[in-house]
């Protein structure tokens, strides 16, 4: 299935990114060095992107959200 709609990211604003794993832990991965080399397009589940605010993105994979 083809997704109609993508939302693109920009990292540029984002320090941190916290992947909500299920059962409720998360993992946290600081964004230094990695220049947009993740690609949430090819990813199932939500984002949550607060970068604006205080510098983080959280994903929440499929099925976690």
């Amino acid at each position: 299935m083809k997704r109609l709609f993508i939302n693109h990211v920009d990292l540029s604003k984002v320090d941190t990114l916290i992947y909500h794993l299920p059962d409720g832990p998360t993992f946290s991965v600081e964004m230094n060095g990695f220049d947009g080399s993740i690609d949430f397009d090819m990813e199932f589940g939500d984002i949550c992107d607060t970068s604006d605010i205080d510098g983080v993105l959280h994903f929440f994979p499929r099925g976690n959200a």
